[in-house]
């Protein structure tokens, strides 16, 4: 099922299917890194095992996507995740697996879907995150959408920026947005 469409991505729900990619991305030393995680081990068979257990028992303190383009291409998955109901916040996430699309806004343009989905659906009301300080290109990528430096963390080898991102926050970052869009001032 589709929940969401953007300019260039589109969110949906994960599929069994997502496995094998989601397997190759969670083995992938690069991708590993940039997520702050040390590369899967484990067998595929395991893997599908424990993915098939998670789609089977969808939990209710995750929400998460799978990201495809406009073509139908799946290249990614983000999630909202720790949900905290008292604190009315969460924790998200974001995974572009397939290479060739970073650095072009796709992952700027399913964050912002989904930002904007959790803050129409849900009563979340604060989201945050963590990102290696080292991933300039990932926080870039949470500013345009509106996440602020809130803090630093360090956990074991890795130093993390922290960012944040209120939901008065994100509809004042897109009204800004709107009010610098050329085709508004015609």
């Amino acid at each position: 099922m589709i929940h969401t469409q953007g300019k260039l991505t589109r969110l949906r729900d994960k599929r069994l299917e997502d496995a094998s990619l989601d397997y190759a991305w969670q083995t992938d030393p690069e991708l590993s890194h940039l997520d702050a995680a040390e590369p899967l081990t484990i067998s595929f068979r395991t893997f599908l095992g424990e993915y098939i257990f998670v789609l089977e028992n969808s939990l209710s303190l995750r929400v998460q996507f799978g990201i495809e383009t406009l073509r139908g291409e799946y290249i990614g998955y983000c999630a909202c995740y720790n949900l905290d109901i008292a604190a009315s916040e969460a924790e998200v996430g974001i995974m572009i697996g397939q290479k060739e699309y970073w650095g072009k806004g796709y992952g700027n343009d399913a964050l912002g879907l989904m930002i904007d989905y959790v803050f129409e659906k849900t009563s979340l009301k604060r989201l945050h995150l963590k990102t290696l300080q080292s991933n300039i290109r990932a926080q870039q990528s949470f500013r345009k959408c509106g996440f602020k430096p809130c803090g630093e963390k360090e956990s074991g080898l890795h130093r993390f920026m922290l960012m944040g991102l209120s939901k008065a926050d994100r509809l004042k970052h897109k009204s800004l947005q709107a009010e610098d869009c050329p085709a508004n001032k015609l």
